[in-house]
């Protein structure tokens, strides 16, 4: 890594020569099978070209306009995530990422509402100062207290806890931030039970329920949104990753009641939305359908089937459709340089769960690739 680098990643010891589909290829001649995609931003893998030429296309026009002006894909993706909702109505505003589309839906909570803001355990909701305040994990937190006050940390998936505090908390809610499946956290995914209660006491308590769906969302468990595998009704939706195709590109979309939330001069970005991320998010959103979305699943449930019988070293499955969390019973970074070693490259987690986001397109002859190189690598480590 360069000295001139700030040294707050852990990156793979190869220099990237290109990337198409499920594959990473280096400049000195090796290729390696990408199990996360980007960390869930390439939905349909490395290089799509459908995506690559709207991306070419666009910024022979122009890369960059300001919110000056409006792009012409800016009201199709906004009325297309709206629509994904089912909601009778919403407004959406673009931001560069996920942490900046959470940032965007704090601010709007507490345009709102005053009172708490509830998170869970291990919930993910980015590094930025508001974003990192609501964001469940201390070790993250605590380097840079004080954050933002009034925020409660309920633990994940405990119904009792979230009733009880429910029916004794005197001060007012402003709102629940939810993530139906952990991504960092480490793909857990929500009990019904739990979403029932959170949607029970919104009735009697008039908090706003947020939906993280930056990792979750756009297709990822076989449903648009992560929430519509459950009965979750948020306020406020927020998506980053994969909308804009490689592009950084997010947004925060408020439904119904809370559609028109912000006025003139309550936020912006220089750069959101940026028009050739849009181009791509066009591109992205049109080819998440239907018949995409029943493939996601009957494929995220083959992988699963498969991973039960693949290597007793595998502890648990967790997550939905293919966004999934695999336990291991092995040191996870050994796994995860014993996986490069063999052409596979890991995303490990804390608590040795391996994270696998690969391609919402990817073909049942890449997960058996996938699956063999991860099955080696498993009994290769001690």
């Amino acid at each position: 890594m360069s000295e001139y680098l700030s040294k707050v990643y852990n990156p793979f010891p190869v220099e990237v020569q290109e990337a198409l589909g499920v594959y990473i290829f280096t400049k000195s001649g090796e290729r390696y099978f990408d199990t996360f995609s980007g960390i869930g931003v390439l939905a349909f893998g490395h290089s799509d070209p459908d995506i690559k030429n709207a991306i070419i296309e666009k910024v022979k026009r122009h890369a960059h306009i300001s919110n000056f002006f409006i792009d012409e894909n800016a009201p199709k993706v906004a009325q297309k995530l709206v629509e994904k909702t089912k909601r009778n109505k919403g407004k959406v505003f673009f931001a560069n990422s996920g942490a900046e589309a959470n940032e965007a839906a704090i601010k709007a909570v507490k345009k709102l509402k005053k009172g708490l803001l509830v998170s869970f355990v291990k919930n993910f909701h980015g590094r930025t100062i508001g974003a990192l305040s609501i964001t469940g994990f201390p070790r993250l937190r605590e380097p840079f207290v004080p954050l933002l006050g009034d925020v409660v940390f309920l633990p994940h998936n405990d119904v009792n806890t979230f009733k009880n505090f429910m029916e004794n908390e005197q001060r007012e809610i402003a709102a629940v931030f939810v993530e139906c499946i952990h991504g960092s956290g480490g793909l857990n995914v929500i009990d019904a039970e739990l979403v029932e209660l959170i949607n029970e006491y919104k009735n009697k308590k008039n908090y706003l329920i947020v939906a993280d769906e930056v990792q979750a969302g756009l297709g990822r468990t076989g449903e648009f949104f992560a929430f519509q595998n459950f009965s979750l009704k948020p306020d406020i939706v927020t998506v980053a990753k994969s909308l804009g195709g490689g592009l950084p590109l997010g947004a925060a979309i408020f439904l119904d009641e809370v559609s028109d939330v912000f006025s003139p001069g309550d936020h912006g970005s220089t750069f959101a939305p940026n028009p050739v991320a849009l181009a791509a998010a066009s591109v992205v959103l049109d080819k998440i359908d239907e018949s995409l979305l029943k493939e996601v699943k009957e494929k995220g449930n083959y992988i699963k089937k498969k991973l039960q019988e693949l290597n007793k070293k595998i502890v648990e499955i967790r997550g939905l459709g293919l966004m999934i969390g695999v336990k291991v019973n092995v040191d996870g970074q050994k796994l995860r340089q014993k996986a490069f070693e063999n052409g596979l490259l890991l995303n490990v987690l804390s608590e040795n769960v391996v994270r696998f986001l690969p391609p919402l397109n990817i073909s049942y002859s890449e997960i058996e690739e996938m699956l063999e190189l991860f099955n080696k690598s498993l009994m290769e480590v001690e």
